[in-house]
């Protein structure tokens, strides 16, 4: 489970580094938690969830549990009536089947946003790769009895996971999506970071937070 949380630490990174840098910007970290725990209570396959957005999730697989907290914290983040969102998390293992340990995936709903944290990735040397969101791998969440279904299966999985965080994201909303699932942990002690925990994309986000002030 310490793995499972690297996107949430990655926030805790974040709002450390600007504190610390004193940065004039408004900026507001959310951490979506839940514990990970069989119980009576657990949901199950073939469940309906309501979300936060009041849209319903068919449950699929019990272990694509991270994107359905994931989506009421981008519902609850919209609510604060923010510039952009920009979410960190280790989604897919098909991020890291696409992209293995060499760099995270970055999908976004809004080319400017995208190129800015290409630009961030460019200087801080945290590697992200944009994937596209077209309307054919958002068919793929759609649900027949719910609003969306919590995973389309193994086919482009990177992506069809963000499609359904997409589906809790107003159009309106600069959004982007970085999957940091390949990137996020290293096995072995590297040049330039230690074995474990890589703290990955707090860097690169601390960077295009300084590029807005």
């Amino acid at each position: 489970m310490k793995f499972d949380k690297c996107g949430g630490i990655a926030v805790l990174g974040v709002m450390d580094a600007v504190a610390a840098l004193r940065l004039p910007i408004h900026v507001t970290g959310l951490i979506a938690s839940a514990e990970n725990m069989p119980s009576a209570s657990a949901y199950r396959p073939g469940d309906l969830i309501k979300a936060l957005a009041g849209k319903y999730i068919e449950v699929l697989n019990t272990d694509a549990e991270g994107r359905i907290v994931l989506a009421d914290a981008l519902t609850y983040a919209q609510r604060l009536k923010p510039r952009a969102v920009v979410d960190l998390a280790t989604l897919t293992g098909a991020c890291v089947i696409c992209f293995g340990h060499e760099c995270a995936a970055l999908l976004s709903n809004q080319e400017a946003l995208s190129e800015e944290l290409q630009t961030a990735s460019k200087r801080t040397g945290e590697k992200i790769w944009p994937l596209p969101l077209w309307p054919e791998y958002q068919e793929k969440v759609k649900s027949d009895i719910a609003y969306v279904k919590n995973t389309a299966g193994r086919e482009g999985g990177a992506i069809t996971g963000a499609c359904f965080l997409n589906a809790f994201v107003d159009a309106k909303t600069p959004w982007a999506h970085l999957d940091i699932a390949g990137m996020a942990w290293t096995t072995k002690d590297e040049p330039h970071r230690a074995k474990g925990a890589t703290a990955f994309g707090v860097n690169l986000i601390t960077d295009w937070l300084t590029s807005k002030v």
